[in-house]
């Protein structure tokens, strides 16, 4: 009877001890993931209440990275399109309509380096290419974050700071989800992270 008791308890333990250390993976690597990035609080605070697939290597990272941004870029979009279609002032809407279009171009632009995270390619040549447009398209999406921006110049009032804050955030999430990207390429190849 002694016997079976042990095996159970030894049974529990393991499976104690399995799901701590599994939980505890996506989280470690989030971590010591963010911890240099451009806004590394935020970076840490987005992936770790992300919903989607589980993180286990610096592959899913990046895309749950720009999958976060892409989301981000895309709720901006119907509130920018929401605020342009209600505003009655000229100079404003103007600006508001340049806007729609700058997140509409950084919303194409995330969803291109997407794609190329999910089909990235074992052999280098196709990799250090694939991974050169991620980097672009992403830089690309950030720089048209900022240019939206750039219409609201010598405008003040509620609907300019409220462009603003929707703005700063998607540009910082985007420039985190560049971070990743770049360390997904730099950490190409090391035998650590044999699972891109």
């Amino acid at each position: 009877m002694a016997l079976p008791k042990k095996l159970f308890l030894t049974a529990i333990v393991t499976a104690v001890i399995v799901t701590v250390t599994t939980g505890h993976g996506a989280e470690d690597i989030v971590h010591s993931s963010c911890e240099h990035a451009s806004y590394p609080s935020l970076c840490v605070r987005t992936l770790s209440t992300y919903s989607g697939p589980t993180i286990t290597n610096r592959r899913e990272l990046a895309q749950a990275s720009v999958r976060i941004s892409l989301s981000h870029a895309q709720s901006v979009g119907r509130k920018l399109a929401a605020v342009r279609d209600s505003m009655k002032k000229q100079r404003e809407k103007v600006a508001l309509v340049d806007c729609v279009e700058m997140i509409a171009d950084s919303v194409d632009e995330l969803s291109r380096t997407l794609g190329v995270l999910k089909h990235l390619h074992v052999s280098a040549k196709e990799f250090r290419r694939q991974m050169s447009n991620a980097q672009t398209w992403a830089s690309a999406a950030l720089t048209d974050d900022d240019t939206c921006l750039d219409g609201f110049q010598g405008l003040d009032g509620d609907v300019k700071t409220e462009v603003k804050q929707w703005m700063t955030k998607v540009a910082r999430v985007t420039s985190n989800a560049l971070y990743m990207i770049n360390q997904l390429d730099e950490t190409r190849g090391k035998s650590h992270d044999v699972h891109l």
